[in-house]
């Protein structure tokens, strides 16, 4: 019987290496936003599939939730709000020639320290491996982030909703309290309707089940909120749906509840337990489940809000928006 093994999975991935690398040359060439945005979306979908072949599944996951879900939609929006630039000189050789040396000088010291590390690499994976058991968390990446480097994942959470008050700032005086329109583009197609209709259930139950699986498995907060933001965004785009009110106050309550929570516990650890953010013993898994609750709804608004653009007056849609109307034609 004549072997039939499976190739050397290194081979097998040098398709996937050449695509990422092919696409990612064509999106610097390219001088179509849309074009580029659509490309770009695919490239962050191609780089969550590597990731998957690296092992590294939580990584894969938000990648696949921002680089090829939320940031392509936000870019798509700027770009179609921006239009189609095509009467912008390309820059010239030199530009293009001192932009490709700068790239190849990076790559080359990134390479640099990557080979001259040690054998093997210096890590902190004994240690953690050893002390994981008291947060009773299966999955490690959840243990460091929100045991080992609590105070970085808080500070996270309080970044965005930075991000979104400075998001808001950029809206006019005579807007504030209106609701963000960035996402409207004109009028939606039938098909875009449809799956508003049709994904947010799914999506919904797909976003709980990433936060409440990523205290043992790949997943957590940020992904599951990721997830929830796209779903209200399709909702938004396909007009089932209105973002709310920058002057809302469940909408800020939304924002704040993770960061403020996660602050709360934290001073009530220098109380009762041994100091800042640390978790008492019998209550560790609850109160971790219960900042990761608050963490993921605070994403999710953030995220979605970061998506939707500022506040705005209702107003004639942006130019360029649509065939019809840039062509003046009334439907």
């Amino acid at each position: 019987m004549p072997d039939v093994s499976l190739p050397d999975p290194h081979w097998a991935d040098l398709p996937l290496g050449f695509a990422l690398l092919v696409l990612a040359l064509w999106l610097t060439w390219t001088q179509r936003d849309r074009a580029a945005v659509i490309g770009f979306t695919g490239y962050g979908l191609l780089v969550a599939i590597a990731w998957v072949r690296l092992g590294s599944m939580d990584v894969a996951l938000t990648e696949a939730a921002l680089g090829g879900g939320l940031m392509g939609l936000l870019l798509l929006t700027a770009a179609a709000r921006l239009g189609e630039e095509t009467d912008q000189p390309a820059p010239g050789l030199p530009a293009r020639l001192s932009i490709a040396l700068l790239c190849l000088g990076v790559t080359l010291v990134l390479a640099a320290v990557v080979l001259g590390l040690p054998s093997p690499a210096p890590n902190l994976v004994a240690p953690v491996a050893s002390h994981q058991a008291v947060t009773e968390l299966g999955n490690p990446v959840a243990a460091v982030l929100i045991a080992f480097r609590a105070v970085d994942t808080m500070l996270e959470s309080v970044v965005l909703a930075l991000a979104v008050i400075v998001l808001w700032s950029f809206g006019a005086d005579r807007a504030w309290g209106a609701r963000p329109r960035a996402l409207h583009l004109g009028p939606p197609s039938p098909a875009l309707v449809f799956l508003g209709r049709l994904l947010p259930p799914a999506g919904l139950i797909v976003g709980v089940h990433l936060f409440w699986t990523g205290a043992d498995h790949p997943g957590g907060p940020f992904q599951g909120g990721a997830v929830l933001a796209a779903m209200a965004a399709l909702l938004w785009l396909a007009r089932l749906g209105e973002p709310p009110r920058v002057s809302d106050g469940l909408t800020r309550l939304g924002i704040v509840v993770g960061p403020l929570l996660f602050l709360l516990i934290g001073l009530a650890g220098a109380v009762i337990a041994d100091a800042f953010l640390d978790y008492p013993e019998a209550l560790t898994k609850p109160l971790i489940l219960l900042i990761e609750a608050a963490k993921t709804l605070s994403v999710a608004v953030a995220l979605a809000l970061l998506v939707a653009g500022p506040p705005e007056l209702p107003g004639p849609m942006p130019p360029r928006q649509s065939g019809r109307a840039a062509k003046g034609v009334t439907p």
